[in-house]
């Protein structure tokens, strides 16, 4: 476990480690504590939390599984400390041949297990020369919410690109796919096969809880928002993902505190001193006795990852190439980035508001560039710059991607829940979000989930980009990502940029190097 004190005061990316001092402690000092454990093989249940707090906790370390990752690296919705497990490009493919040579691993020793047989950059026979300086990210601008500007992103047509949102920044282009391609990816997932993208923790979730090197009087003022001495609900389902797993309602908690005879006057309210005389091995397993049914996830889908780069399908590449086109970055950037992942949710489908990124603390590094950082980090996210959303077919029912907060005046993630609605919840209060974008068949729509850094690069996670799936009332909806991965440190992304390269053209030019991408995203689960 790790607790981080404090907010970075730059939005530069994390470079060399930084020392304890250049982080703010104090009054408003954020405290993320993270959790790790191995699930199951392969599978890491994640156990975070963010919350403010008046004074700082010490550092604590244990040691971590193999599995061991940082929840996509992004803190769940609104911060909160959840169990939850999905899966980046993984095992779905491994027969697939060339078609699934892109998986997806976000924890660190990811693989079979065979640590041996990783050609990482560790066996590497020369030194790379010094990396070069990458030129600024291309940004496209918002203008006003509205806004269209007609683009050629294809030979034979033109496209339209529509601000939806400034904050986040938030454009959908009509028509980025056609019938054909859509109707092609669908074949394709169905031909490799798709597997749930929410599985609950194992027996593991309990004992990695029980390990948890903070105090009763630490956790409850964690929790504590206003530091009134009392938990209210909303307290609690603001920064806590308690379910094991699952998405908590009030109705939830409540139910938990009477079981496990927490609350005793039922006010839904703990005090400190009720809070301190509650057994934690209790709540435990209270959860691990309640099964979630799949509608009280906090995802709802399966999904799978279909291969872009070199000897791909041709749709495949083609569609790579056209949103190299529309983000207008470096073929390198693209190019190196995640597969495509495709996900399909039944009638009753949804996913919990979320982000897609996370921010990079001195503990954390992103999964793309780990074999080519020179320092040893016990956790991994997910650095996804941009992220690109295709609708694949027209949804009958509901299906609407929400972001709740879009174009709010402020954000605070303790607004996101009032008078026991939650705006994360997007099985019962889709309707109640800012922005709701309806899936329309072949439409793409696309954000930034980071701020600029003022200096041409990455900065902050943009709160703003918090967005879930609402539930899928009547039919099926598909969907696929592409998501644009580039590391907050412009100096470890040149320096990934490169040492791919160098691989490429040590294989071949009909080599893709394994170890470089297929073992970077492979085998490993985590909740994004």
């Amino acid at each position: 476990m790790i607790i981080q004190l404090g907010k970075k005061n730059s939005s530069v990316g994390p470079g060399p480690r930084r020392r304890d001092s250049e982080f703010r402690t104090g009054a408003a000092s954020r405290v993320t504590v993270f959790l790790v454990t191995s699930a199951r093989a392969g599978s890491p249940a994640v156990v975070r939390a963010t919350a403010r707090r008046d004074r700082p906790l010490p550092l604590a370390r244990a040691p971590l599984g193999r599995y061991g990752c940082s929840c996509g690296g992004r803190r769940p919705a609104a911060g909160g400390l959840e169990s939850a497990v999905d899966a980046t490009p993984a095992r779905a493919g491994r027969s697939s041949g060339r078609a699934g040579r892109l998986r997806g691993c976000t924890g660190p020793a990811a693989g079979n297990g065979d640590e041996s047989s990783d050609p990482g950059p560790q066996r590497r026979t020369q030194s790379p020369g010094p990396a070069p300086t990458l030129a600024p990210l291309t940004r496209l601008e918002g203008i006003k919410v509205g806004h269209e500007r007609k683009v050629q992103l294809v030979a034979d047509r033109d496209h339209f690109i529509r601000t939806l949102s400034l904050k986040p920044l938030l454009f959908e282009v009509p028509g980025f796919l056609s019938d054909e391609e859509c109707r092609l990816i669908i074949h394709l997932a169905q031909m490799k096969g798709l597997q749930r993208s929410q599985i609950l923790p194992t027996e593991e979730y309990e004992e990695a809880m029980g390990t948890m090197q903070i105090s009763q009087l630490d956790l409850f003022q964690l929790l504590d928002q206003n530091h009134d001495g009392h938990l209210q609900l909303r307290e609690v389902l603001a920064q806590t993902r308690l379910g094991n797993g699952r998405w908590m309602t009030p109705e939830n908690i409540q139910e938990m505190y009477s079981a496990i005879k927490a609350d005793p006057d039922g006010d839904g309210v703990l005090s400190l001193q009720e809070f301190s005389d509650m057994d934690l091995r209790d709540f435990h397993k209270y959860m691990r006795s309640h099964k979630a049914e799949s509608s009280e996830l906090v995802r709802n889908s399966y999904h799978t990852w279909l291969y872009q780069g070199e000897g791909a399908h041709h749709v495949m590449r083609a569609i790579r190439q056209r949103v190299l086109r529309l983000t207008r970055l470096s073929p390198e950037i693209v190019e190196l980035s995640e597969p495509l992942q495709v996900v399909r949710y039944g009638e009753g489908g949804h996913y919990h508001a979320h982000v897609d990124s996370g921010p990079v603390y001195p503990e954390t590094i992103c999964s793309h560039t780990k074999l080519v950082a020179n320092e040893s980090v016990p956790f991994e996210t997910s650095c996804r710059y941009m992220t690109v959303l295709f609708y694949l077919n027209n949804v009958t029912g509901g299906g609407e991607t929400v972001f709740p907060v879009a174009d709010n005046r402020t954000y605070d993630e303790m607004s996101l829940i009032q008078d026991d609605i939650d705006l994360r919840d997007t099985r019962r209060h889709c309707d109640k979000g800012n922005l709701r974008v309806k899936p329309r068949q072949g439409t793409a729509v696309f954000w930034y989930n980071y701020l600029p850094d003022g200096q041409g690069w990455v900065g902050d996670v943009d709160d703003y980009s918090l967005h879930g799936g609402c539930l899928v009332t009547r039919g099926t909806k598909w969907i696929a990502n592409n998501w644009i991965n580039v590391d907050p440190s412009r100096a470890r992304q040149a320096l990934f940029q490169q040492e791919m390269a160098r691989l490429a053209r040590e294989g071949g030019a009909d080599s893709q190097p394994e170890w470089a991408l297929d073992r970077a995203y492979r085998n490993a689960r985590v909740e994004l």
